[in-house]
């Protein structure tokens, strides 16, 4: 036989519950409790008083106070009193005398306790005292009721209905009063509880999984929970449950909504569609009320047509409790985001989307840190608008976590009154799916499982998604591109989503009709490419000087790109002035790459100091504020390669080194005693040596390219904009689609175009104007105009030092 187990030091055993220390005496009373019925005692035997000289005017208060001593009811009132008195008082002796405190609670109420506890069940108790209180506050009614007629309490308590139909015109006045007064504000709040939700029937939904491109590899995952949906028995029976919850999260444009329009639209299941904005509202509790009427419509359609889908867009704002942190690659190309729009040359297109995402979150996060101040802070007062921070989101909680608990009002109150218990719910089908681009703002209570069981991220289409994407739209329209120009267009537009690539198209076709025709051309597209990347050009022209200034910027840059970046390709180079850029070189990565390497990042820094080394090198040592944003995105680069990524002299991270207050690696350490040098220098240190010996070599790469940047930069001062595959072209010397380069490989032609720089030179020295007209390429039936470029190379040639020239290139 098995000796019993015994219970572990320290532990109570696991069917006893915790042990509470017993007093030896009472626990003492407040002092409210002590009084309170003496208190009402002493109310109703001076209600007995005044009733006695209402009865009688001429009675005066001291004969009513003795004729209620004679009387019955005052007897019963002064009886009542005593023993009130007699009860504090054992209250009073209990809390002082241990012995009668434990004769009175374990031999007195003890054993009562023991045998009401044996014949009857708690709640059989709990009812019977419910009907004890009832009767005595009935009694008590009925004595006041008595003494204020004149008559005997029992006979007051047959007249009671007599009383109350008197009454009642009386009382319906003040309850219609009430219902004006109180309807007032429940009209309000129905009206405006109304909207943002809108219900589409089987037969209105026309989307399919097929209208559905780029996003295979999600839709197959959503498939899945169709199946559930339309067959919940296939998992049910085998003790699993239905998913009921999806969020779909992704920048915008990448076909969330659009994907759920197809779910509702493959199952024939009702599509609600929940706008949060909706919910946002200027008095707290309509929120609440939008969201306990949208489930109770879901309940009924969900039974109706055996499942429903509902979709929240932009979910972000009714569910934002979360901490604002989205991470995700790149900002649109041609578009500066706030913490580098700086006048002055588009530094930051030249980075890739990587590069360019984690700069502007770091400028962000800097920017955020500012002083506390009382113009930055935000009071919001108690009328204040709020979404998901006023009750509804926590609306929202309840009602997707309580959707099984018994409903209807006979259900849940008329039977359990009638003692039966109340039936369960039926299984509603509803399938909750939600889209938002920021899913860190989410409250993590909601994406728990059992409310959004499946997260998903719809982000931007892979360069097969993009072709497939791109095919779907332009087959709707007439064209002529071919199959190699479309995967060369999807390889030229690599963040581009399903929105982005149809309004692409529809541009397209608007260029077309401009131009007379009905059929799309690959110079139809591109241009539209252009228009929706960088945005319509200002209507403004630059002087010569400073229009061969930004074109020798840009041509820097390209060139440098052309040489170093062998994972990115040009897309792009233009000298047209943007909202907020003199000029610009775009890049994009030709394949689809998840990982990025020093030899890369070194290249996105060759590329940035480009414009301050070619500028140094093509205008005597001189340079423009146009490099700020260059320097700035090539030291911001450099920081994190020197003291996050380990592509520096050091290995250690200088973020987590500085959340742990452990010293920046590479800090200040022990000096070499035979050197006296300290062996480790700070981080800013190394950073401008890394710059230098970096900006040393792009300066080596433009010398050996100098002709090659001259005769871009006369390719975009001559068109203005080039595609990348021009500027490749001009670069190699050979045809390109929309510009010849051949004619870059003319000698004579080259050597005007130094002609032409040098002349620029000088009226850049002077702020004069250029003695020398651009250049015309051969062929175009205008002569190369070296001859008249003889006089003013002499000049240039001999003219005075420059008095931007550096100390080391000054001459003797």
């Amino acid at each position: 036989m098995t000796a019993p187990t015994q219970p572990v030091e320290g532990l109570r055993p696991p069917d006893e519950g915790p042990r509470e220390a017993e007093r030896p005496t009472r626990k003492p009373l407040p002092l409210w409790d002590r009084i309170k019925f003496l208190l009402l005692f002493t109310v109703v035997w001076f209600f007995l008083v005044w009733a006695a000289m209402a009865d009688n005017p001429l009675l005066p208060f001291v004969d009513a106070v003795r004729e209620e001593l004679r009387s019955t009811w005052g007897w019963v009132v002064i009886s009542l009193a005593g023993l009130e008195v007699l009860r504090q008082l054992h209250y009073l002796v209990s809390e002082h005398s241990p012995g009668y405190h434990r004769f009175w609670i374990h031999y007195v109420f003890g054993g009562i306790e023991r045998v009401s506890h044996r014949r009857l069940s708690d709640w059989t108790r709990f009812r019977l005292g419910r009907w004890v209180k009832w009767l005595i506050w009935l009694a008590l009614i009925a004595i006041l009721l008595g003494q204020a007629m004149d008559t005997n309490p029992v006979l007051v308590v047959f007249q009671l209905p007599a009383l109350v139909w008197s009454a009642l015109p009386f009382v319906i006045q003040i309850m219609f009063i009430m219902f004006i007064a109180v309807g007032q504000f429940a009209a309000i709040f129905w009206f405006l509880s109304r909207g943002g939700v809108d219900v589409y029937y089987p037969e209105d939904i026309k989307t399919r999984f097929t209208d559905v491109w780029g996003q295979d590899h999600v839709l197959e995952r959503v498939k899945e929970n169709i199946v559930y949906l339309e067959n919940p028995e296939s998992i049910e029976s085998k003790g699993g449950y239905v998913p009921g919850g999806i969020l779909l999260w992704g920048p915008p444009g990448t076909g969330k909504t659009l994907m759920a329009e197809a779910v509702a639209g493959e199952t024939g299941k009702p599509y609600v569609f929940v706008d949060p904005g909706a919910f946002i509202n200027m008095f707290f509790g309509v929120g609440v009320l939008k969201v306990k009427s949208l489930f109770r419509k879901l309940r009924k359609l969900a039974l109706r047509y055996g499942g429903v889908i509902v979709f929240f867009d932009e979910a972000d704002s009714l569910g934002n409790r979360g901490a604002l942190a989205q991470g995700g690659p790149g900002f649109p190309r041609g578009m500066r985001p706030a913490p580098f729009a700086t006048t002055g040359c588009h530094g930051f297109s030249y980075l890739s989307p990587e590069v360019q995402w984690l700069l502007t979150r770091d400028a962000m996060q800097s920017g955020a840190e500012q002083p506390d101040t009382r113009r930055n802070k935000v009071v919001m007062g108690n009328m204040g608008m709020g979404a998901g921070g006023m009750g509804t989101l926590q609306a929202l909680l309840t009602e997707i976590s309580g959707l099984k608990k018994p409903r209807g009002f006979v259900n849940r109150y008329v039977r359990r009154l009638l003692g039966m218990r109340p039936k369960p719910p039926p299984k509603y089908r509803i399938l909750i799916m939600m889209a938002t681009n920021l899913p860190e703002a989410l409250d993590e209570a909601l994406l728990r499982p059992g409310r959004i069981d499946r997260i998903y991220k719809v982000g931007y289409p892979s360069k097969a998604g993009r072709i497939r994407t791109y095919q779907g739209y332009l087959n709707k329209v007439r064209h002529e591109l071919t199959d190699e120009q479309i995967d060369k267009l999807a390889t030229i537009t690599p963040y581009a989503t399903g929105a982005t690539i149809k309004d692409t198209v529809n541009e397209a076709l608007i260029n077309a009709i401009r131009a007379g025709r009905d059929v799309i051309t690959w110079a139809d597209v591109m241009k539209a490419k252009q228009l929706k990347e960088l945005g319509p050009p200002e209507d403004v022209e630059y002087i010569e000087r400073e229009r061969h200034a930004v074109a020798v910027h840009e041509a820097c840059h390209a060139v440098v790109a052309y040489r170093t970046r062998q994972h990115m390709e040009i897309d792009i180079a233009t000298i047209e002035k943007g909202s907020d850029y003199l000029g610009m070189v775009a890049s994009i990565p030709p394949e689809d790459q998840f990982t990025r390497w020093r030899s890369e990042y070194e290249a996105d820094i060759y590329v940035s100091l480009a414009s301050l080394a070619g500028e140094r090198m093509f205008f005597d040592g001189d340079s423009s504020s146009g490099v700020s944003g260059d320097l700035e995105s090539a030291t911001g680069v450099a920081t994190y390669m020197e003291g996050f990524w380990g592509m520096g002299s050091t290995v250690s991270s200088y973020s987590t080194s500085k959340r742990l207050e452990v010293g920046s690696p590479g800090g200040p350490g022990r000096k070499s005693k035979e050197s006296g040098v300290d062996p480790r220098r700070a981080l800013a240190d190394r950073i401008e040596d890394n710059l230098s010996v970096l900006l040393e070599r792009t300066t080596e790469i433009l010398a050996e390219e100098r002709t090659r940047v001259l005769a871009l930069a006369h390719a975009l001062e001559t068109h203005k904009t080039l595609t990348g595959d021009d500027v490749v072209a001009v670069l190699e010397g050979r045809p390109g689609p929309l510009v010849d380069g051949t004619v870059y490989k003319d000698e004579e032609f080259l050597r005007s175009i130094e002609a032409y720089h040098r002349a620029a030179l000088a009226a850049h020295r002077g702020h004069t104007r250029l003695t020398l007209a651009l250049p015309v390429p051969p062929g175009n039936g205008k002569p190369a105009a070296v001859a008249e470029a003889a006089q003013p190379v002499e000049t240039v040639e001999s003219a005075a030092p420059s008095p931007w020239a550096r100390p080391a290139d000054s001459p003797a």
